[in-house]
């Protein structure tokens, strides 16, 4: 099972900020291939038999993951993460891969229960379907 966030690509590569010597971030993001990448993900870990599971990611850089008290205010600067309602401190990357994990695994939990499941875990998994019908596919 991988997680991840399931960051707009076309809404995030809208914005045509930057010129020619300093490209924005639109041009960035479509030079990294982040829906390429994620298709692959989804094929390999299909045709391993693994899952790929895509979360919002509304929250998950903001959300303490020690008290879940959520603000922008835990998250003053890009690199670090401090909750100002109980203290926890760690570094923001890893604060964010805990919630997106997590979210992950709510969704799991309720698809597996059959549960409805909460809007916190708000996740959808990546059509499946997709990976169907490759058999002979290398």
């Amino acid at each position: 099972m991988v997680c991840i966030e399931d960051l707009p690509v076309r809404k995030l590569s809208k914005s045509a900020a930057g010129n020619a010597e300093t490209p924005g971030l639109n041009k960035a993001i479509l030079d990294q291939g982040w829906f390429e990448c994620r298709r692959q993900l989804d094929y390999k870990l299909a045709w391993n038999g693994g899952r790929l599971i895509a979360v919002p990611p509304r929250n998950t850089s903001r959300t303490c993951p020690g008290c879940g008290h959520v603000s922008a205010d835990n998250r003053r600067t890009q690199a670090r993460f401090a909750c100002v309602a109980c203290g926890f401190e760690e570094n923001a990357d890893g604060v964010g891969a805990i919630n997106v994990l997590r979210a992950g695994h709510a969704r799991l939990a309720c698809e597996v229960s059959g549960a409805v499941r909460p809007p916190a875990a708000g996740t959808h998994r990546s059509d499946s379907g997709a990976a169907q019908g490759r058999a002979g596919a290398p």
